[in-house]
């Protein structure tokens, strides 16, 4: 008789931390089911359409049957040469497009695929604490050890990154920056940029920037780029991607510019894992990184209303937040008769009691304990409606909390 595997968990698998998402995930796929109205603040996925003139050109491509065979895994030079072009207007960054940019899956598929190139036994990796899981875990997967960096309110990142250069000295193989962050929502201005490339440089490490919401911003001073630094582009890459700035998220379009020895290194790996995305999708981005530009105006002004209904509805209820400066998110302490409950529980306490399902914050790293992530994922209407239910669930547990101190 032929033996078979014994059905134990793989040693990569196993190091990946349970996934604390799931079990609010859920509760709102079986609330759901029952039939009950769920509104969803959870994940970041954007619920706007894309530009029209984009779909138009997705539609008008799709139609020539020469596009339908493998594409190239860097991606198409017309792609290619639109990111440099954004970089050059945007950022006044001058990119070759043949040896600094490369198109990917998603900006989390080049990370994590350019941290599985990179990545050698012994290596420890410096990733923000809290972060978008795959800035750690990409690194996990491919066999580093991960050190977090606190970053978030009331903390200084160049000084905390500072002590963990210091302390990882002659291990550290990379460093990981998201600025505006998800979770958090920080932001930061050049100089802080600045920083961060000094350190490095001086630590002899490289740098991976993760850039998805440089358009999503509030106030007047858009978000750097880290390739503005001078001298950046020896250690630095850089993760971008269409999938907020023109609501595309299933389209599945990042890219990876900068270093050009890094965008080697991703290019020759991506060689033999993937053919690039499907040629008439990428035309497509093509047209939305050249074309107009007042659909980003208007996506930014939608956000911005969001979240002011939001924060103001919030605190209306009791719920002392802090409106983002930038991002889809809003990064709020949990309320005070909360915060010994932990972040998970307090998710699922307020899904099952206000029917708002929202994204705990200890499934972002230890950093992100006390805190949940509210995503501007809704239309207006259906905020308020969330912000109503949020109000009426807090007074029922702050009567039910006087009640029992009453009792005692």
């Amino acid at each position: 008789m032929k033996q078979i595997p014994s059905p134990r968990e793989f040693e990569r698998i196993q190091a990946l931390p349970p996934y604390v998402f799931a079990e609010v995930n859920a509760m709102k796929d079986a609330a759901r089911a029952a039939g009950e109205d769920v509104i969803d603040l959870g994940m970041g996925n954007p619920d706007l359409p894309p530009p029209d003139h984009v779909v138009d050109k997705l539609v008008e491509t799709v139609r020539n049957p020469r596009v339908h065979r493998y594409s190239a895994s860097r991606g198409i030079r017309g792609l290619r040469r639109a990111l440099a072009g954004y970089y050059q207007r945007r950022f006044d960054v001058t990119l070759d497009p043949e040896r600094e940019v490369i198109v990917a899956l998603g900006s989390k598929e080049g990370f994590a695929h350019l941290a599985t190139a990179i990545t050698e036994p012994g290596d420890l990796v410096l990733a923000p604490d809290p972060s978008y899981p795959i800035h750690p875990y990409g690194f996990v997967l491919a066999g580093a050890a991960i050190r977090g960096v606190p970053v978030g309110p009331g903390r200084d990142f160049v000084s905390e990154l500072a002590k963990a250069l210091e302390a990882g000295a002659g291990r550290v193989k990379a460093v990981t920056v998201n600025f505006p962050a998800n979770p958090t929502a920080a932001v930061v201005g050049l100089e802080v940029m600045e920083a961060i490339v000094d350190l490095c440089r001086r630590h002899e490490v490289w740098i991976l920037s993760d850039l998805a919401y440089a358009e999503i911003y509030f106030d007047d001073s858009p978000p750097p780029s880290i390739l503005q630094v001078p001298g950046a582009k020896e250690l630095a890459v850089e993760f971008t991607s269409l999938s907020k700035t023109y609501s595309m998220p299933g389209w599945r379009i990042g890219f990876a510019a900068g270093n050009p020895h890094l965008v080697a290194t991703l290019t020759r790996i991506k060689s033999y894992l993937d053919y690039g995305a499907f040629t008439p999708i990428q035309v497509a981005a093509t047209a939305a990184l050249n074309g107009p530009q007042d659909y980003v105006d208007s996506v930014r002004a939608t956000y911005r209303r969001r979240r002011d209904t939001l924060v103001g509805g919030l605190q209306r209820a009791g719920w002392d937040v802090e409106p983002p400066v930038a991002t889809m998110f809003v990064w709020a302490r949990l309320p005070t008769a909360f915060q010994g409950a932990g972040s998970l529980a307090f998710a699922k306490e307020l899904l099952a009691g206000a029917r708002v399902a929202v994204s705990p914050g200890a499934g972002f790293g230890p950093g992100g304990e006390g805190w949940v992530r509210i995503s501007l994922v809704e239309n207006e209407q259906r905020i308020r409606q969330a912000c109503r239910n949020i109000r009426q669930f807090l007074d029922r547990s702050d009567l039910g909390v006087r009640t029992a101190r009453g009792a005692a």
